[in-house]
């Protein structure tokens, strides 16, 4: 039995949709030319106007040969190559064909040097169908950028970008299986000092169209940064309303202080490494209490007045059955978690080099999140609930819109390519927990579409707002809502959200208060979002989706694609090695070492009190054993080891068996030189992490760095 209101909101909505027909028509009788605001040179655009890849399938792209790629970088790294050929020629490039077999969607390509290679997109078609067609298109091409984007086939080219990263350094105080940049194992520390930070902060600002955008501050570990609050500081000083940390949460466990200290410096979110409940589910990052960790940075960061973005890297077969247990963490918890962002494995950094059977063991596409919510939770239908991050970007060209053309920045915008990245918005009561798909009870994209026609006509801001009213009034159905929702709290969380009337819902500038924060969080409905983004590996590399990246590092070398500077090509490496600081033993033979926890060591936390709601049966829960079972490796280490295992049985008890070694050819099949980088790397570990005795280390050869000073102790 519905609530009298529930019926009273039915006619409204019915009496909005007949309301619509006349508002429609007259909207398009008048319609206006887009304005120019001040925050780009180009007009706004209108849906017509917006520019889409080649989507469905069969279809072609530009790809990468993983190995052709392999070995160019290390050409780049060696100093054989000008690492300028990635600005003119098209290194490693080759077509890939994205097709439909046995219900799924594969990219297959063929390198006329190293073969086929084939790997999974998606296990649903009408999933996979569904995102492409809700994709509304890209955002206003870049401009006033050709400083900062120039990396060739790898440039950036629509939009401003939803998230700035910057690196404060690689150093790290875990030794994580996977990571992609390979933290604490590259033989050198690469960390910005305050002047480039500054410099990267100024730069970005300079791009047009100047869209609001988060700025993440990560690393290796950004915390362990001496710059990092300074960096947080500026970042509000220039502008920035939300200023991020990407964080495995350990110094803020162990400070309340220094959660307290981030606040005040204006650190809005904490993306948190949380790869499932309990300490089993994290041990695999080989720290003895790293749940407890997480729990306590939660709570000291909720506190100090930041918001928590637990971040899941979910691998097939290592903590996939997690997927339900966080997002059911986070029905448990509306008070304090309000985003999840789940990041499906890249093969890249430690794993670049997998096998492919444990490669096709362990993907996970958006299409396996989708279905592991419904199928753990029972919230969700795929093709339904879940849309492209980019849909948002139809809702976003009506709060600039609205905002009018004397705005300085623009809305955040999160243009994405649709294979990139999903999201379904679940409305949860604070107060009862009730938890419902935002699309099922509002009509996600027939409301997409009338916006659509509601920008199209660039009316004036109260028609605008109009539009959105009756556009979210004929698309709500009360019958399907939450019990206690009502109508009226639909509008406000859109006004909410885009500001449109101005009504003050607490700041969210850099300088916010207390005050401000407790009044966001007062709402009774926490509009909470599972995010899917799915960063690219050698393997479905795609460069109509590098080209429209909304994730963008910000580098001395320019601003690069999040997959282009983490895989692709492999930025980082390049970079990395051109501006490094020091030689790893020469950082600490001059500062000393920093903390790292690994092989099982605990952190000691100076409590493990916290507030949150848990379940006890997924904290008791134990290490899934899927891989175990199929025996295959669960990481790159592990795959070393079978091989050296492997090389040992099939020389005997000969020397070079011993080593694990066959002749000129190193372990798992590499080359000698490879070999020898792999036992470099392992003596690092021993001497740093393991603190033991080991001789003194030879750098690799390769790039010069651009600071004379930075090859001190290069022998």
């Amino acid at each position: 039995m519905h609530k009298p209101i529930k019926y009273v909101e039915k006619g409204l909505s019915l009496a909005a949709n007949g309301a619509w027909f006349f508002y429609d028509r007259y909207n398009r009788i008048t319609a206006r030319p887009s304005f120019t605001p001040n925050w780009s040179d180009k007009p706004l655009l209108k849906s017509h106007e917006k520019v889409k890849p080649p989507l469905g399938w069969p279809r072609e792209t530009d790809s990468l040969c993983p190995t052709c790629v392999r070995e160019a970088r290390q050409d780049i790294l060696d100093g054989k190559k000008d690492y300028r050929i990635l600005l003119n020629e098209k290194v490693g490039e080759i077509k890939a064909q994205i097709i439909e077999r046995d219900g799924q969607i594969l990219m297959v390509k063929e390198c006329p040097i190293h073969g086929r290679f084939e790997d999974v997109m998606a296990i649903d078609t009408e999933f996979f169908q569904h995102l492409e067609d809700a994709f509304p298109g890209s955002d206003i091409r870049a401009h006033n950028d050709e400083k900062l984007h120039n990396h060739g086939s790898s440039t950036i080219k629509y939009g401003r970008g939803s998230v700035l990263t910057i690196d404060l350094t690689n150093r790290c105080n875990m030794m994580c299986d996977p990571c992609f940049m390979d933290a604490n194992q590259v033989g050198f520390v690469h960390e910005l000092g305050w002047d480039d930070i500054k410099t990267l902060l100024d730069n970005a600002i300079s791009i047009k169209p100047k869209r609001q955008m988060s700025v993440q501050f990560s690393g290796g570990e950004p915390t362990i940064s001496p710059y990092f609050l300074d960096a947080v500081r500026y970042a509000r000083k220039v502008g920035y309303n939300s200023v991020q940390a990407a964080t495995n949460g350990i110094e803020f466990a162990k400070s309340a202080d220094f959660a307290r200290a981030a606040a005040d410096a204006g650190l809005r979110y904490a993306y948190l490494q949380f790869d499932g409940i309990g300490n089993a589910a994290n041990s695999h990052r080989l720290v003895g209490n790293l749940f407890d960790v997480k729990l306590r940075a939660i709570e000291n960061l909720h506190k100090a007045g930041v918001d928590i973005v637990p971040v899941i890297t979910i691998i097939n077969g290592i903590n996939n059955e997690q997927v339900g247990r966080v997002v059911q963490f986070a029905l448990d918890n509306p008070k304090t978690i309000s985003f999840l962002s789940f990041q499906p494995v890249s093969f890249t950094g430690r794993d670049e080099e997998i096998t492919d059977d444990r490669r096709q063991a362990q993907r996970y596409t958006l299409s396996h999140l989708a279905h592991d919510v419904k199928n753990q939770t029972g919230i969700g239908e795929p093709a339904r609930d879940w849309f492209p991050i980019s849909f948002m970007g139809t809702f976003t060209d009506w709060a600039d819109l609205v905002h009018g053309p004397q705005e300085s920045w623009g809305q955040l915008n999160c243009g994405c390519h649709p294979n990139c990245g999903v999201g379904m918005a679940v409305m949860i009561d604070k107060e009862t927990k009730e938890a419902v798909p935002f699309t099922a009870f509002v009509r996600g994209e027939q409301l997409a579409k009338d916006i659509a026609r509601v920008n199209d006509a660039a009316g004036s801001r109260f028609r605008s707002v109009l539009g959105m009213a009756l556009a979210l009034m004929r698309n709500y159905d009360s019958f399907r809502s939450p019990t206690h929702f009502k109508l009226t709290d639909l509008l406000k969380k859109f006004d909410k959200t885009f500001g449109a009337t101005g009504k003050d819902y607490g700041s969210v500038s850099g300088d916010r208060t207390q005050n401000d924060i407790a009044k966001r969080r007062a709402d009774r409905w926490n509009f909470l979002f599972v995010a899917g983004m799915w960063f690219q590996d050698l393997f479905n590399y795609d460069f109509r989706r590098t080209e429209r990246c909304i994730i963008p590092y910000a580098t001395q070398e320019g601003e690069i694609s999040f997959c282009a500077y983490n895989t692709g090509i492999g930025w980082r490496n390049i970079i990395e090695k051109m501006h490094m600081t020091a030689t790893l033993t020469k950082w600490y033979e001059e500062r000393g070492r920093h903390e790292i926890f690994a092989g099982g060591k605990k952190v000691e936390l100076a409590s493990k009190e916290h507030s949150l709601v848990l379940d006890p049966e997924a904290v008791a829960a134990g290490i899934q054993t899927d891989l175990d079972e199929q025996g295959v490796a669960k990481n790159a280490r592990q795959e070393k080891l079978a091989a050296r295992a492997a090389a040992r049985a099939a020389n005997g008890n000969g020397a070079n068996g011993a080593n694990g070694t066959n002749g000129a050819n190193g372990t798992n099949g590499k080359s000698a030189q490879d070999a020898a980088y792999d036992q470099q790397m392992a003596a690092l570990y021993r001497q740093h992490v393991l603190k033991e005795q080991a001789p003194p280390v030879v750098q690799i050869q390769g790039l010069k760095s651009s600071k004379a000073k930075d090859l001190a102790g290069v022998s």
